[in-house]
Parts: C-alpha cells; structure tokens; sequence
C-alpha cells in the first residue's frame, strides 16, 4: 500500500457559494462586545453557532471595505519617505438580509427597532403603535426561556407573538432584557408608559401552544429565563423609523464556507448601521413576482486587542483545509 507525502498537496484558492451571518449583543453600558474566539470555536456547526451568537441566515451582496488611510512621513531633502504611519483606522460592510425578523429589521434600520404591541380597545391610532392592551404578569416560579409560566392565558393562542419584559418604571438611560433596545432620556419623553420597555424589547418569541400552565415558546427568548417581574404582551408585528437618534451596536461574524473544508472568517465586533432603512428588489416571475432584501451596511468601530494593545476594527481569520498545504 502506498501514501502521498503531504509534500505534494499544493495549496489551493478558497472556493465559497455563499456567507452566513451572525450577530450577538453589545453591552452598550460598559461598551463591551461579544468575543469570538477562531481558535476555539472557528469549526463550529453553521447551524448551530456559540452562545451568545444569532444565526441570522445566508446574505448576499457581501462586501467589505477598508478606509483606513496611511501616511507617508519624509525627512531630508530632497525629501525621502522614511517611516509611515497610520492617519486613520476605518471600515464598512455591507450586504442583504435575505429574511425579514426582529433583528434583521432592527440591524438593517439604522434607528431604534419597536415592536407593535396588540392595542387597547379604543386606543388613539400612532404610526408606531397605539396605547397597548393590559401586559399579562407572570407566575412567581416556573418560568424558562422556552415556557412562560402564567395562572392564566386568555387572549393568547398558538401562533401569536409575545414581548416579555419588566415594567418600565422611569429609569434612564439604556432600557431592554438581554439587548440594549433603546435609550430613555427623561420618563416624560415616553410619557412614563409602563409598557415602553416591551415596547423596545428584543425579549420576543412565537408561541408555539398554549397549555394550563402557560406559554410554550418556539424559540428561546434572547435574555433566557425571564424574572417573575416581567410581564407578557401580544406583539402583532414590527415597526421602524426613518429618523430618530439611537443606533442599533452589535457584535458580528460573517463566515464564508469553503467547498474543500477551509473556511474564512470575519469577526466585527462592534458595528453600528451608518445609513437607514432601505429595501431590494429581485425578480423572480415576471411582471408580479419579486422578492424584498433588506439593504444594510454598517461602520466598523474600534476594540482593544489584550494580545498586544492594538486597537482594531476587523479580525480575518482563515482555517485551511486539511489537505492543503500553507
């Protein structure tokens, strides 16, 4: 029986189809992202990526862009470049979700993301919901990130969209369970509104069935298991705004499969939307048909590196294949 020496493997150009795109929060009070590690968790499953990452689907129209400028410095004369130096540390990317959510929509706004809550029986119409009907309390135990336990469910039924949150209670500053959604100035700017907090959450799911004991959820809530302060609100969509001074800030990871087993990565941990909302187009069926992507491009902002003090913006990484040499 005879091998092939590795010796002879060449090192072959990284071929993709397509990206995949992750998101996970930012501690916004102590400015601190989610950290992605390649070195422990590059190989993970695509469909099954480290807490505390979102899976938010394939993209498209993926692209990257450094604008970080250098600058010569001369010394002599005549005068001769002898060291250069960087002026500025800048980059953007930018893409389409091809699928429509919270987060997505959230991402993509470039402002603050609300959910509309189900309206009070005679509410006065606003573009970007009505007073809300009564926010259902919890049971004092029981509660999980899958299953909301409550004494009693009139009202809701398998299929509908839950916000749960606590009370809002006339704090300011960032607002929202697990995900900063929002950022309260003064309680009189949200006229004191006990339900703003779900109004801004990113603590939603879709219930799945309604049983004695509660609230099965489809999909755990982003802030896991909720307190027994919370309280529980039909949502029946979501809403955004051209306009507005918050900005969305999440941590991001773009991964490119290859079709030999290698794999590149692009770690940004921390991006803010810089242009606002805006939609696609793709024909499908000709003259009816097409379908709707959301347009996003983001600004890259600066970490500090423990390895070394840098501060970055981006990290590359690239895990080759196993039968590739490097």
């Amino acid at each position: 029986m005879s091998t092939t020496p590795l010796t002879t493997l060449n090192a072959m150009p990284p071929v993709t189809r397509r990206v995949r795109a992750y998101f996970a929060p930012v501690d916004r009070v102590n400015r601190i992202p989610s950290v992605f590690d390649p070195s422990l968790n590059g190989q993970f499953s695509l469909d099954s990526p480290p807490a505390p990452w979102i899976d938010l689907g394939w993209i498209e129209d993926f692209v990257r862009k450094s604008q970080s400028k250098v600058t010569p410095l001369a010394t002599g004369s005549p005068g001769m470049t002898q060291f250069q130096v960087k002026d500025a540390v800048d980059a953007s990317v930018s893409f389409r979700f091809k699928t429509w959510n919270k987060l997505s929509m959230a991402l993509s706004a470039g402002s603050q993301h609300m959910n509309l809550l189900a309206p009070a029986s005679g509410a006065t119409p606003n573009g970007s919901g009505a007073q809300a009907a009564s926010a259902v309390s919890l049971a004092a135990t029981g509660s999980t990130a899958t299953l909301l336990a409550m004494s009693g469910t009139a009202g809701f039924f398998a299929g509908c969209l839950v916000a749960v949150d606590a009370d809002y209670a006339g704090q300011t500053g960032f607002v929202g369970s697990g995900v900063s959604a929002g950022y309260v100035q003064s309680a009189a700017s949200v006229n004191s509104d006990p339900d703003y907090v779900r109004r801004v959450t990113f603590n939603v799911a879709r219930v799945s069935a309604v049983t004695s004991t509660g609230l099965q959820l489809a999909q755990s809530l982003i802030a896991g298991a909720p307190s027994s302060s919370m309280k529980v609100q039909e949502i029946v969509g979501f809403v955004d705004r051209e306009g507005g001074n918050f900005f969305q800030e999440w941590s991001a990871l773009f991964v490119m499969p290859g079709e030999q087993g290698e794999r590149i990565l692009f770690y940004y941990p921390r991006l803010q939307a810089m242009v606002g909302a805006a939609e696609a187009a793709t024909m499908l069926d000709k003259p009816v048909i097409e379908r709707i992507a959301l347009c996003a491009t983001f600004r890259a902002l600066p970490v500090t590196d423990a390895n070394d003090g840098q501060q970055v913006v981006c990290f590359r990484s690239f895990l080759p294949s196993a039968m590739t040499l490097v």
